[in-house]
Formats: C-alpha cells, sequence, structure tokens
C-alpha cells in the first residue's frame, strides 16, 4: 500500500476529497515555477462524507469520475490525504547508521507502544526529519499511524474513478507544503507565528505554524453550511440554490444585514475562541499573521473584520498567485476557488519531491 510519505517522481493529480466536495489540481514545473495545468472542483452529495469520513463510497467515486471529466487531465495517478485527527504522529530518536530497511524493521517491532490499535489494522510510515540535537549520532524520525480503512475507503473511491493512490498524505503537512509557496510571496518572513483558518464546510481547523512548520492544530465543528442553511431558511431556497446565491449574490436586500453579519461575527468569534485555546496551551499570546484558507474564506469582508476585531494582520491565502496558468484554467474561477484549494495543491506539489 503506498506509504503516508512517498518518494515518487512522476506527475500526480492532488484530489482533496472534503466534506462538501472533491477538489482536483494538477501542477506542473518549469525551473523554479509552476504552472497551473487543470483544476476542477466538483460537489458531493449531501452527506457522502460526514467529518472527513467517507460514508458512501459510490457517490463519492461518482463526483471523482465528474471531477476527472471537468478537468481534461489524462493523468491518473494521484496524492490523497487523510484528516490529520485520524493519524497519530510521535517523533523517535534512532540510529543515524541504520537504513531505511532496518529502520522500518524496529520501528515495526516497537511501534505498539505509540499507536493505540492493534498493529494489523494501522498503516504505518516514516520519515527522517534530520540529526538529534541532543546526539549528533542519532536521528529523529517522524512516526505516522493511521487506521489502514482510512486509507483503503479513500483508495476505493478512487479506484472507483480509475484512479491509483499513488501517495496517501497528511491534510496537515500538504497544508504545510502549499504554506511554502505562501511565504515566500506575501508579507509573512521567516520565523513568523502564522495563524491558518481553514473554514471548510462543516468544519474550522486552526493549525499554528513557527517558521512554516505547524506546531498546533485544533479542529472544531462550524462552518460554512451554517449560512447556507441560513440563507435556505429564510429566503426558501433548496440547498443547491442557497449555495449557488451564497457565491454568486442576487439575494434581497436585507441580506448582509440579516445573514451574511451575523455569520461572519460568528465566525470571528470561533477564530478567536481557537486562538485562545492555542494561547493557553502554551507559550505564546499573540501570532503575528492570521492567513484564511478553505470554501468559506473568500466570503466577502470577512477578513477586513478578523483584522479589526482581533487587530492581526489578515489575507485569504492563494497559493498561485506566483504561477502560470495553462489556457485551459479559467483565471477567474481559479483566484476564487484558490483559498480552497490549499490542500489540493499541497497534495500536487508532492510530484516535485
Amino acid at each position: 500500500m503506498p506509504g503516508l510519505f512517498n518518494k515518487k517522481a512522476n506527475t500526480l493529480l492532488g484530489i482533496d476529497i472534503s466534506s462538501t466536495s472533491v477538489k482536483l489540481l494538477e501542477l506542473s514545473r518549469q525551473g523554479e515555477r509552476y504552472r497551473v495545468e487543470a483544476y476542477a472542483v466538483e460537489p458531493l452529495p449531501a452527506s457522502a462524507v460526514i467529518e472527513k469520513n467517507i460514508a458512501e463510497l459510490e457517490g463519492v467515486g461518482q463526483a471523482l469520475a465528474r471531477v476527472l471529466t471537468k478537468a481534461k487531465t489524462s493523468l491518473r495517478n494521484v496524492a490523497v490525504a487523510v484528516a490529520g485527527s485520524a493519524v497519530i504522529t510521535k517523533t523517535i530518536e534512532m540510529d543515524a547508521g541504520l537504513s531505511d530497511d532496518e529502520m522500518e524493521s524496529q520501528l515495526k517491532i516497537e511501534a505498539d507502544q505509540y499507536i493505540p490499535y492493534p498493529l494489523d489494522e494501522v498503516a504505518i510510515d516514516f520519515e527522517v526529519q534530520g540529526v538529534s540535537t541532543r546526539n549528533p549520532e542519532r536521528v529523529n524520525v517522524l512516526l505516522a499511524a493511521c487506521r489502514k480503512e482510512n486509507v483503503e475507503v479513500r483508495e476505493a473511491a478512487l479506484t472507483l474513478a480509475g484512479l491509483t493512490a499513488r501517495v496517501v498524505d497528511v491534510e496537515a503537512y500538504a497544508l504545510e507544503r502549499s504554506f511554502g509557496l505562501l511565504e515566500n510571496h506575501s508579507a509573512i518572513s521567516e520565523g513568523r507565528l502564522v495563524a491558518v483558518v481553514d473554514i471548510g464546510a462543516t468544519m474550522t481547523t486552526l493549525s499554528v505554524l513557527l517558521g512554516g512548520r505547524i506546531i498546533y492544530t485544533r479542529e472544531q465543528l462550524f462552518g460554512g453550511r451554517q449560512l447556507t442553511e441560513e440563507i435556505q431558511r429564510r429566503y426558501g431556497l433548496t440547498t443547491e440554490q442557497a449555495g449557488l446565491a451564497k457565491k454568486q449574490g442576487g439575494l434581497p436586500d436585507d441580506y448582509v444585514s440579516e445573514v451574511l453579519q451575523p455569520f461572519r461575527e460568528a465566525l470571528v468569534q470561533q477564530v478567536s475562541r481557537s486562538l485562545q485555546f492555542f494561547f493557553a496551551s502554551g507559550q505564546y499570546h499573540a501570532v503575528d499573521h492570521i492567513l484564511l484558507a478553505g470554501g468559506t474564506a473568500s466570503v466577502s469582508g470577512l477578513d477586513r473584520l478578523i483584522e479589526q476585531q482581533l487587530r492581526t494582520p489578515t489575507q485569504v491565502a492563494n497559493p498561485f498567485s506566483n504561477m502560470m496558468l495553462s489556457s485551459k484554467v479559467n483565471a477567474m474561477a481559479l483566484a476564487s476557488d484558490a483559498p480552497a484549494l490549499m490542500i489540493a495543491c499541497g497534495l500536487a506539489l508532492r510530484s516535485f519531491d
């Protein structure tokens, strides 16, 4: 089965299966510059994915087949991700002289001390992080373990669409990789403390990065679906109509003051509360910068409101701002979807490891 960290060449499609949609991205690289070759987003049936777990295999498989057709790509090898909450990670020290095979054997013997599941139910992978600061003859090794069913259900959904999972990553690491693109092209300098708030349909994930590495992460149940449901309820629309109206406008005059503003304020409170949990857990009491990602990040005026109320520079993430685009990619649509494509982008970047 593919590892959680695969050292694989050849171009891979980055495919992010979230709770409401499937997002596909294909990148190429010329010299130091990346180019977006293809991308597409396809909505999922209402309860196909619940809190990042695939509940209806067929529905997800069909959406994957549609997103593939929409993107007009000929690639069939894929990098996908499992949610951070499904993965146990642990950094352990090992002898620097061990080969990969020796490390793997030793980890399998020792893994049961770190992992609370029977080992035959778990997919294990590891990555050497570098020499230990305490002892130059030892290396730090990141051990990652995930229940096999989480990986297998993703592989099965991809197989239904004629796709092959070459890499199974972790969402947090995919986000870190995309963040590397942003770090170079925005006001975020090395060594700053940056909060990435990924606001999906049902889940908001706060990841705090220091020097481009995630040092804290927390998920909470809150997302853009609350806004969609309120639009539905107030204006008597179907879920699909409400979702479209949320993106494209055309709602009655009282929408901004009666529906959008209360939602924005509730979101600011959620972000503030998540940050308070982070501050309570350690030595930090402020972040230098807030980046908004996820489908709900582009709700108009949200970045300004967070910046005003939390007094922290805030911007909407766009990992493509410095990339070239192929002629078949719609630049306007990509710019609008950009904050929702952070994980897909981090997965597509696995092609160039």
